[in-house]
């Protein structure tokens, strides 16, 4: 999957965009349209 370099622009897209934050990173995820997904950060290694 492609991800956008910035996920500033990737919440614009689409109106039902959300920002997440979960286990170090951030994703933007739209229900509406499965698409838009994209995924910014690496997890920390333990």
């Amino acid at each position: 999957m492609k991800v956008v370099s910035s996920l500033k622009s990737a919440k614009s897209r689409h109106r039902d965009c959300q920002i997440v934050k979960r286990r170090g990173r951030v994703f933007v995820i739209c229900k509406s349209n499965p698409r838009f997904k994209a995924v910014q950060g690496k997890a920390k290694k333990k």
